[in-house]
Parts: C-alpha cells; structure tokens; sequence
C-alpha cells in the first residue's frame, strides 16, 4: 500500500469538474449541492467556487462555516475503480474582484453574464482540515497543513 500526496490527490482531481459541497442546514439536516471547480485544481488543501451570494448555501456558511466536499471519478476503461475524495473543512466567504480574477475561467460566463462584474457574485473558499480518498487499492488521509 502506498500514501498518496497533496500533489497525487491534485493529478487526480484535475481530472474531476463536479463535487457535492454540504453545510450544515440547520436543525441536524445537512444540505448538499454540485458545485464545478472549474478546472481550477493546482490543489494546495484550497477549493474555490464561484456562487451568487442570496443562495441558501451563503447563508448557510455564514451561520456555520464548517463544510464537505466530496469527489468522484468514474473508474478507468481497465476496470481500476475511481478515486473518492472527502474534504473536511472551512469554508469563507470571498468578495475581493482581485481573488475573482484569479480563479476567473471564460465557461463561468454562461451562469455569471458579466463576468467578475456579475451584481452579487461571490467566492467560496473552502480550506481543508482533513483529506480523506479511496480509489479501489489504496485509502488514506492527507494532512494538507503538513
């Protein structure tokens, strides 16, 4: 068995556009939706995701900014199951047109038509605590801090 590194998971997520995000909703449910990284995965333990910011999700991490991210990957054409990947960690919330420009990719046009400059868009950091993945032959838990 062999550890995957911070630099192995990120090889692997470049390869996934969608994970599932979850909050917590309140009242012990937790709510989850597919949020696209946007190819943007020079993964360093930071995940960024554009939203708009009068979405449940917003108002959810501004009352609790702990959240999860979960990835998938189909498994390969040579019957090698896919990789899963949990992140645990704090979300923030991001305003700043600079850090926008940053993680900015012309496909985010067809749900934000004026770009950086959409009225009400905003970024969702989400820092890992803890990386945990399983891809069929090997599991195990990343400290991205480390």
């Amino acid at each position: 068995m062999t550890s995957m590194t911070l630099q192995d998971l990120s090889s692997q997520l470049k390869k996934i556009d969608f994970c599932m995000l979850s909050t917590n909703a309140g009242a012990g449910r937790i709510g989850s939706r597919p949020m696209s990284n946007n190819g943007d995965v020079d993964y360093d333990g930071d995940s960024w995701f554009f939203s708009y910011e009068d979405t449940r999700k917003v108002a959810e991490i501004r009352k609790n900014d702990r959240v999860s991210l979960t990835f998938t990957a189909p498994p390969s054409l040579l019957g090698k199951p896919g990789i899963f990947i949990a992140v645990e960690g704090t979300a923030q919330l991001v305003t700043d047109k600079a850090a926008f420009e940053a993680h900015w990719v012309k496909d985010l046009d067809r749900w934000f038509p004026d770009g950086i400059d959409t009225p009400g868009i905003i970024l969702i950091k989400v820092s890992a605590d803890t990386i945990q993945y399983w891809d069929g032959e090997d599991n195990g838990e990343i400290d991205p801090k480390s």
